[in-house]
């Protein structure tokens, strides 16, 4: 069911407003926007890294075999699902991978930024591809499944997202989250990423089950690259500055050295095996069938 993110009533029509408080998404280059005043500015995300993300996504093991644990996650506790929303799905790199393995399924995009949709929509033409705020997504009981990967950090308010999401998802239905870890990696990586927090398994757990989630699964990963990622961390904390994006962009022999490494904890982490530590952080939530 559609909602008005102003005063939560049903809209038949997103085309006609609510008729209840008068509420009318706009249309923003290109777009339907259900937080215009947010499409452009706001204190999220840096708006120009959707533009470097879109060239070096593909080639940056992180983003590769991060979108590889999804799909496996997606499968394994989701098999069955029709309908698929990614909150914050940025250039639609790990859309377009789900379009690809689950071609029949209804799936859809939102993004805070039109000038991430752009992109998203080069990568994925004819999928439903909206901007909204996450905080107030107009959607009731709407979608089986709801993924957000690397977007709670960004987000002062992740508890209330976590409302929001849990309200959008069908009774049943589930959630995949992704996030970093370890407020002790702290440093001008996570500053230059606007970044509020970096999270523990513990605080994760409590904000989601505060929601109305169970969490059916949770694991690290990133786990064996720590040590590099921790001296990494350090020497940015040195010298007081992070790298660029354009950073992400690696020698082609040393990412597929990296990739291998990660795949490793890939196959444990598929075998059954919750990795304790790591830089980055899955849950697999499921909204229970009365709540």
């Amino acid at each position: 069911m559609i909602i008005c993110p102003s005063c939560n009533a049903e809209i038949r029509q997103p085309n006609e407003g609510c008729r209840q408080c008068g509420f009318m998404p706009a249309q923003m280059d290109g777009f339907t926007a259900w937080a215009p005043d947010l499409a452009r500015h706001n204190d999220g995300f840096p708006e120009d890294s959707f533009r470097v993300l879109a060239k070096v996504e593909a080639k940056n093991f992180w983003f590769r075999t991060r979108n590889s644990i999804i799909l496996w996650a997606l499968g394994k506790y989701f098999p069955h699902f029709r309908s698929f929303l990614e909150v914050g799905c940025g250039t639609g790199f790990v859309l377009s991978e789900i379009s690809r393995n689950y071609p029949e399924a209804r799936l859809a995009g939102s993004e805070i930024y039109t000038a991430g949709l752009a992109f998203a929509g080069e990568r994925l033409p004819g999928v439903e591809l909206t901007q909204m705020d996450a905080r107030k997504l107009p959607y009731e009981a709407e979608f089986d499944v709801i993924g957000a990967f690397d977007v709670l950090e960004h987000i002062l308010e992740d508890e209330l997202v976590l409302e929001n999401i849990h309200r959008a998802i069908k009774p049943g239905g589930g959630c995949l989250i992704t996030v970093p870890q370890h407020q002790w990696l702290w440093s001008p990586v996570d500053e230059a990423a606007c970044h509020q927090r970096r999270y523990s398994a513990d605080d994760l757990h409590a904000k989601a089950a505060a929601a109305g989630f169970e969490v059916l699964r949770s694991t690290s990963f990133v786990t064996l690259l720590l040590p590099l990622m921790l001296a990494s961390r350090l020497k940015a904390k040195r010298a007081g500055q992070a790298q660029d994006t354009e950073s992400l962009a690696l020698n082609p022999m040393l990412d597929r050295i990296l990739e291998t490494v990660m795949r490793i904890e890939h196959v444990a982490i598929k075998s059954g095996m919750s990795l304790p530590i790591g830089g980055s952080r899955l849950v697999v939530l499921k909204r229970q069938e009365n709540k």
